[in-house]
């Protein structure tokens, strides 16, 4: 059955918005850099806010607000995953969960496994748990990027004590094996270690893409891991701050139980009514007509690049509204986002953020409409055009 792709709001009614994405920089700046989305929201979750707001219901979150029984059984519904909501806490968001973890798997200076290029903040919340940060990069095999199995191990037999894992994997878009999920999970256990995965993106992948949280890629996994994810970035929900910690062996349980009190009472109010109703069966159609817009800008941003960047190195993504693209051999720097800002007004992630695995490249913002997305890259196109 065909699906219709979600339509993005106007320009004139997105720059209406105060979020950062539309407040960083001047109107004349095209903004595809912060993962923030260009839609509507969807009408379920409009309408729970709108009724809360009607009730002058902005007071604390309760002990359970409904999201732990509904995360269960929208990863049941999409991902064939069995949650025990009993096994899930909620607290203010997904960084903020991670560093909560670490601070309970590791030590003060003890390192912690990234693979880059990766999410910024992964190497900001590192330190703040007390913790030191071991880049492990992924390997590239020429048709996508997939985990550095033994460099992990050499890393873990050297001292690592826990890997943050991005999966699906941001700013690439891999969806990470099972196999390797699950070889993962071997060597944390073979060595001590845990694994704190981060699956925000979860929800976007691709229908046709297989998606394995880490806690399901094998009875091990369960044991070594925890999975810290959110409705934020799908539902586009990043300001009402609802993180939920997952796990399914007991030792994590223990850990994530054990987690001071006032970890969960950081939740968001808005952020859980929010998460409860993006993760009902009612929103499953809205996030279909989402990923069906993403799939249609994933597959233009090949062809954009190819007509207007031919330089550009780009593989469609698995997963999410971020695509990485490798402009090395257009000779702007180790930076290129920094010059397609000033000269050609399109705000991209910087590549360099992400590790020196970025130099070169630049994240791109897909999750907005085909319009502004052909205009952003004819404008990048422009840069050197006799």
């Amino acid at each position: 059955m065909s699906v219709t792709p979600l339509r993005a709001l106007s320009i004139e009614q997105l720059r209406q918005r105060s979020s950062t994405k539309w407040r960083t920089y001047a109107p004349d700046i095209l903004p595809l850099f912060v993962a923030e989305t260009d839609f509507p929201l969807a009408e379920p979750i409009t309408d729970a806010l709108r009724r809360a707001v009607e009730l002058g219901d902005t007071g604390y979150t309760p002990p359970d607000p409904g999201i732990r029984d509904a995360y269960a059984a929208f990863a049941q519904r999409r991902f064939g995953w069995t949650v025990d909501p009993a096994r899930v806490r909620t607290t203010c968001d997904v960084m903020m969960g991670v560093v909560e973890l670490l601070r309970r798997v590791t030590a003060p200076g003890d390192r912690v496994i990234v693979t880059p290029p990766v999410y910024p903040p992964f190497y900001d919340c590192i330190p703040e748990a007390g913790a030191v940060v071991e880049r492990v990069p992924l390997s590239p095999t020429g048709t996508g990027w997939e985990l550095d199995l033994p460099g992990i191990e050499a890393a873990l037999a050297g001292g690592a004590r826990a890997v943050l894992l991005c999966n699906p994997h941001n700013p690439t878009g891999t969806t990470h094996s099972r196999e390797s999920l699950a070889a993962l999970a071997d060597l944390a256990n073979r060595f001590g270690a845990a694994v704190i995965s981060d699956e925000i993106h979860a929800p976007l992948v691709q229908p046709g893409v297989t998606f394995t949280p880490f806690l399901a890629a094998s009875e091990t996994a369960a044991e070594v891991g925890y999975a810290v994810t959110s409705a934020s970035k799908a539902y586009n929900l990043a300001g009402l701050k609802c993180a939920l910690m997952i796990t399914a062996g007991d030792e994590p349980a223990r850990v994530v139980r054990e987690l001071p009190d006032e970890v969960e009472w950081r939740t968001g109010l808005f952020g859980a009514l929010a998460g409860v109703a993006a993760f009902s069966p009612q929103s499953d159609a809205w996030l279909d007509g989402l990923l069906a817009a993403l799939d249609q800008n994933r597959r233009l941003l090949g062809g954009l690049l190819a007509e207007h960047v031919p330089g550009a190195r780009y593989r469609i993504p698995d997963a999410g509204f971020l695509a990485w693209v490798d402009l090395g051999d257009l000779g702007w720097g180790d930076n290129p986002a920094a010059r397609i800002l000033r000269e050609a007004q399109v705000a991209l992630h910087f590549g360099p953020h992400f590790g020196d695995e970025g130099k070169g490249h630049v994240r791109i913002n897909i999750g907005c409409s085909p319009q502004v997305l052909r205009e952003a890259i004819e404008r990048i196109g422009a840069l050197d055009a006799p």
